[in-house]
């Protein structure tokens, strides 16, 4: 919902990422539609990146953890906005300079998506802000590789982020 406590609205998007209809949040996750998305890997000077475990009341995935910060761009919203905003909900961080690492599709039983994937450097203090983030954490390329193994984590992020990450981390 939105702060107005109308449904949230979604661009519906070709494989061109070109609008072709506008719906519900509900609706495109019911029909599985494609839209769009955004992501960050917040990264530290220690090279540690910022994962999170979701709240458990989330509409897909609840209670994995995700590589990034990030989520749905709502109707008319560009993707820098969406970040900058979805940056500030997750993870309090509303200070970044977004950093682009390119666009990529995603597609599974659950989701249809173009993505746009960013870099953030961030040292200060995160906070979980709007109830979507559970828990947070910093971690090392080797903790990152051992929670892979280990947990549930976001597939789509993990698709489209992983390749290449571990170039900023240590």
């Amino acid at each position: 919902m939105s702060e107005e406590g109308t449904p949230e609205q979604v661009d519906v998007i070709d494989e061109n990422d070109v609008v072709v209809g506008q719906v519900t949040r509900a609706e495109m996750r019911r029909r599985v539609l494609r839209h769009r998305a955004v992501f960050a890997a917040v990264v530290s000077s220690e090279g540690k990146l910022l994962i999170h475990r979701r709240s458990d009341s989330k509409d897909i995935w609840p209670g994995w953890w995700d590589i990034a910060v990030g989520g749905v761009v709502t109707a008319g919203e560009t993707y820098d906005s969406a970040m900058v905003r979805e940056l500030a909900e997750e993870a309090g961080i509303d200070d970044a300079t977004l950093h682009p690492l390119g666009k990529g599709s995603y597609v599974d039983a659950d989701v249809s998506l173009i993505g746009q994937c960013f870099l953030v450097h961030h040292d200060g203090p995160v906070e979980a802000r709007d109830g979507e983030v559970a828990e947070m954490c910093w971690v090392s390329a080797a903790e990152l590789r051992d929670r892979l193994e280990r947990a549930e984590f976001l597939p789509d992020s993990r698709a489209l982020l992983l390749p290449g990450l571990f170039e900023h981390l240590r």
